[in-house]
């Protein structure tokens, strides 16, 4: 019961930033270039349905803000109590607020800009390059996993030691020594394909050895000895007779490669190695919680990495969900 509860809220959780993401130029309720110094390091916005006479109110409301300073000049909000103003649908957004106030639903960064707007478009970015990389390793792992198990030999054997090499090396080293060595002046396309490829590079091997022990089980099977004594070709034999029956092991380990992929762009970005402005990724909308002060005092910049590990959690459950529905025939050619 609990496994499926959790279950439902992680397809739940992760459909609605899906869609959020999809459609992020109709549910960001501000432009997540768009600068507002006057309030930068915001915090969130509250919302309210009673005002300062206690008075109930259908409409949720938020309070115009005024900035200050303290002593030390650290930079401080108050609510202005007498400007009350109504939430509303937004010009290009389903929420929005009436003027002077802001609807900052996750507060602002040091330059005014709202982080939840930059959130969802940095999603576009974070979550296309987790699934573009768990997709290109697993295909690519598939690939030379099935030709080392199907024709065995020392095409097996120099496949499997390269496959081993990568699976030695230590992936924070790689990631970076792979990183470091490309040039500097690329944009952000490029620098986007190259972390996709980057990411790929690292994470084959381990599905390559596997589907070797499982392709070495069914190269044997009848249905595959048919094929061959009926003159199949060897393409047609791997994508037609063998890759079906890895789908499950395959499934479970792309859902469960993709958190990684996120965080390997996210480490990147906040080193300042992978995606930078004016282009948006969770990475490089952590870069300012690297300052410790950031942190104390305006603790909402740790939002994005909040999305981050609340998108791995629930990959990951949906990841041991699809490795309990496997067959026991299933599971059995996995540990070969």
């Amino acid at each position: 019961m609990k496994r499926g509860f959790l279950f439902g809220v992680a397809i739940l959780f992760l459909g609605g930033l899906t869609l959020a993401t999809a459609f992020a130029d109709r549910v960001a309720p501000y432009d997540p270039n768009l600068e507002n110094r006057a309030q930068a390091l915001h915090p969130p916005t509250p919302l309210h349905f009673w005002d300062e006479k206690g008075e109930f109110h259908k409409r949720p409301f938020v309070y115009a803000t005024q900035m200050g300073y303290e002593a030390n000049m650290l930079r401080t909000y108050s609510q202005v109590l007498k400007k009350k103003c109504f939430l509303r649908r937004g010009r290009h957004a389903p929420l929005g607020v009436q003027a002077p106030g802001k609807l900052y639903i996750l507060g602002t960064d040091s330059r005014g800009r709202d982080i939840f707007s930059r959130i969802l478009y940095g999603a576009r970015t974070s979550l296309s390059i987790g699934i573009l990389g768990a997709f290109v390793s697993v295909a690519f792992g598939f690939l030379v996993g099935a030709l080392a198990g199907y024709f065995g030999g020392w095409i097996d054997h120099l496949l499997m030691r390269v496959a081993e090499f990568f699976i030695m090396m230590p992936a924070l080293y790689l990631l970076l020594a792979l990183r470091g060595a490309l040039p500097p002046t690329l944009d952000s396309f490029q620098v986007y394909l190259l972390i996709v490829l980057i990411l790929s590079a690292i994470g084959w091997g381990g599905v390559a050895r596997v589907i070797r022990g499982m392709v070495l089980s069914l190269r044997e099977r009848d249905f595959v000895l048919a094929a061959r004594v009926l003159g199949r070709r060897t393409p047609e034999i791997l994508f037609r007779h063998i890759l079906p029956h890895t789908y499950g092991y395959l499934a479970v380990i792309v859902s469960i490669s993709i958190p990684g992929y996120i965080f390997g762009e996210s480490f990147l970005s906040v080193l300042g190695l992978g995606i930078q402005e004016p282009a948006i990724s969770w990475g490089n909308l952590l870069t300012e919680s690297l300052s410790y002060s950031v942190v104390r005092f305006h603790p909402w910049v740790l939002f994005p990495g909040l999305f981050i590990f609340l998108t791995a959690f629930c990959l990951n459950i949906i990841g041991d969900a699809l490795k309990a529905s496997q067959s026991p025939e299933d599971k059995l050619k996995e540990n070969v």
